[in-house]
């Protein structure tokens, strides 16, 4: 299904939204993004090194709506409190929950809280009362037709439930289509991606 009636703005890791699948399915150099300097890195390197592991900050930009920072702005935030961090090989590990939760609150004065054991039915409930959630799921959400690899890892922003009340409504940072980044989905169906844990945000301005 596609989403038709989200509020949110529609946001991808990776600048170019027309790049995607090449990038991530078909192993193009995110260096060669010709949009690249929009993310606000200060180089192409940059931008290819961090753009995979920023699916959190594009959630955090649909969540803020129009007007919002870069995804590099935003990842110096989360990353001056700790939501990532660099081992001694500079390896990259994040995004950290507790620490992003207090980023946000601090300096977009948004009430985020971290849910570390969270139910499908949960996230109908926080919709419910007017909530966004970024959820962790498997990234082969964006081919819901095919059996779930696994769960978790990858973060979209789930924005409100289907007519039906029966499925959700996300956006997908790392969607490869239209239609896979501005999705919903049968509960069920989310569920086998879904890692059971995430944080929640205020609705969406409009």
């Amino acid at each position: 299904m596609t989403c038709t009636a989200c509020p949110a703005p529609v946001h991808t890791q990776f600048v170019s939204p027309g790049l995607v699948e090449a990038i991530v399915e078909g192993g193009l150099d995110p260096a060669g993004d010709p949009r690249w300097a929009e993310s606000g890195a200060k180089s192409p390197e940059e931008y290819a090194r961090w753009a995979g592991h920023l699916c959190g900050m594009a959630c955090l930009q649909m969540a803020l709506g129009t007007g919002a920072p870069s995804l590099f702005a935003l990842r110096d935030g989360a990353l001056a409190y700790g939501g990532y961090t660099e081992d001694g090989d500079g390896v990259i590990k994040g995004l950290v929950y507790a620490p992003f939760a207090r980023y946000v609150a601090e300096t977009h004065g948004l009430d985020a809280v971290v849910h570390p054991r969270l139910s499908p039915a949960g996230i109908l409930e926080l919709l419910d009362e007017g909530r966004t959630v970024m959820a962790s799921v498997h990234y082969g959400i964006r081919h819901p037709e095919r059996p779930a690899p696994g769960r978790g890892g990858h973060l979209v922003l789930v924005t409100s439930r289907t007519a039906d009340g029966a499925g959700v409504h996300f956006h997908n940072p790392s969607g490869t289509t239209a239609a896979t980044r501005a999705a919903a989905l049968p509960l069920p169906v989310f569920e086998r991606f879904f890692a059971g844990r995430g944080v929640c945000l205020p609705g969406v301005p409009g």
